[in-house]
């Protein structure tokens, strides 16, 4: 993935998708609304601004440099509520028991992840090896390469990066690391430059490789395909869930999740029975891009890719 989940682009830019989210929540003044990727505040700011005194705002994400911005530009307004943790566990904040009108996702790194060296998540800027969206739990990307073998790493950077060259990619993370530790994001992809060959393609060497470390450390399919239940489960009749995804395995898995409670299943024609099917959400348009005058100035929403369903009332499901 080039670029992260736009919780916001760059300094002075809105987040990725910024209209189209607002338009596809559909935000009334005195509903309950979830950002589960709160990042920097940027669709978050958007739907608080058109919250009325009786509506909720609740904000959740696991990095807690973006808790720590929450709780300063947001803590003091009574309509919001902050909780740290995955949009995996929304479903467990008491905060969403009486239901929500809205919840968007936007998935993938923050720009800020990005952007800081320190926090490990960019080929570009030398840091420690360290990628993980909450830095308090779980293994680093260093500490995992230290210890995996060659079949695990390749499986991972096929499984999560569709990197072709996988195999050949973990045997020489292996081989180095029996030299000397791989702690540092330069090491890595310095690396992987080495033993790959550049050929026609634009992107560096390491995207698909770092892609797939971030997202198995992560756990972010693991999360997104809980955090997707979690939301369907909380959402209130006519409630909106809009979802950003930056690659194609969030994507498929964001499709497949409104198909299966949209669409009636493929018949099967050794079932004697035809089984009954009610849909519970419909979905509102197709994929969504960022338009050129996005792109013009956020290059990094190019990859961007929104889906919006609703939940249907039982009485129109029925």
């Amino acid at each position: 993935m080039a670029g992260g989940h736009g919780a916001d682009a760059a300094p002075g830019h809105l987040p990725v998708m910024y209209a189209q989210v607002l338009d596809a929540l559909r935000v009334q003044g005195d509903g309950t609304y979830l950002d589960g990727t709160f990042g920097r505040g940027g669709h978050a700011r958007g739907v608080l601004g058109q919250l009325g005194p009786g509506g909720r705002l609740l904000l959740m994400d696991k990095d807690p440099e973006a808790i720590a911005v929450a709780e300063r530009e947001f803590a003091a307004d009574p309509r919001v509520s902050i909780f740290r943790g995955s949009f995996a566990q929304l479903a467990h904040w008491d905060a969403t028991q009486g239901g929500l009108d809205g919840v968007l996702l936007d998935l993938g790194v923050s720009s800020p992840q990005l952007d800081v060296a320190a926090r490990g998540f960019s080929f570009g800027k030398d840091g420690p090896l360290d990628m993980r969206m909450d830095p308090d739990s779980g293994e680093s990307a260093a500490q995992w390469l230290a210890r995996a073998d060659d079949r695990e790493i390749a499986d991972v950077l096929w499984r999560y990066g569709e990197e072709r060259m996988s195999r050949k990619i973990a045997r020489a993370i292996v081989a180095r690391r029996d030299e000397q530790p791989l702690v540092r994001t330069a090491q890595l992809a310095d690396l992987i430059a080495s033993v790959m060959p550049r050929g026609k393609e634009k992107i560096h060497p390491a995207t698909r490789s770092f892609q797939a470390i971030r997202i198995f450390i992560n756990r972010e399919l693991a999360d997104l395909e809980a955090g997707l239940e979690a939301a369907y489960a909380r959402l209130n009749a006519g409630g909106r869930l809009a979802v950003i995804s930056f690659h194609s395995l969030e994507d498929r898995i964001v499709k497949q999740f409104f198909a299966q409670h949209s669409k009636a299943p493929p018949g099967d024609r050794r079932m004697p029975v035809e089984q009954s099917f009610t849909p519970t959400l419909r979905t509102l348009g197709g994929a969504e891009k960022a338009d050129e005058a996005e792109l013009a100035v956020n290059p990094r929403a190019r990859s961007a890719v929104l889906r919006v369903a609703e939940k249907l009332p039982v009485q129109e499901a029925a």
